[in-house]
C-alpha cells in the first residue's frame, strides 16, 4: 500500500481518543493496520474506518452495526450507495425507539 501512514498516536491525537480505543477497536477486526515489527502503521482506509466507527459510536450504534456499516464501505460495486441505505435504516430503527 502506499499513499498516507499514520502512527497509532497520530490516529489517537487526530480523533481525541486513546490508543487503548484504537487497539480495541482493531482486536474487533474494525481496523487492521500492517505491522512492520511490532509497529502498527496506519494507512488512509484503516483512518476513515476509524472515523466512521466513532461517528457510529457517537450516534449509538453497536460494535455489530459498526461493522456492518464498515463492511459494506469496503464493497466495490454498490458499496457506497448500500452503504448510505444500510446507514439510514439503522438511524431510522433508533429513530423509531426514541
Amino acid at each position: 500500500m502506499s499513499g498516507q501512514t499514520y502512527a497509532i498516536g497520530e490516529l489517537a491525537q487526530h480523533f481525541d481518543v486513546t490508543t487503548r480505543t484504537i487497539r480495541f477497536y482493531e482486536q474487533e477486526g474494525l481496523l487492521s493496520p500492517e505491522r512492520r515489527g511490532k509497529t502498527r502503521v496506519y494507512h488512509e482506509k484503516d483512518r476513515v474506518r476509524l472515523k466512521l466507527a466513532l461517528r457510529g459510536k457517537r450516534l449509538g450504534f453497536s460494535l455489530i452495526e459498526i461493522r456492518e456499516v464498515l463492511d459494506l464501505y469496503d464493497t466495490r460495486h454498490d458499496g457506497s450507495v448500500r452503504q448510505l441505505e444500510r446507514l439510514l435504516e439503522i438511524l431510522a430503527d433508533k429513530r423509531a425507539n426514541l
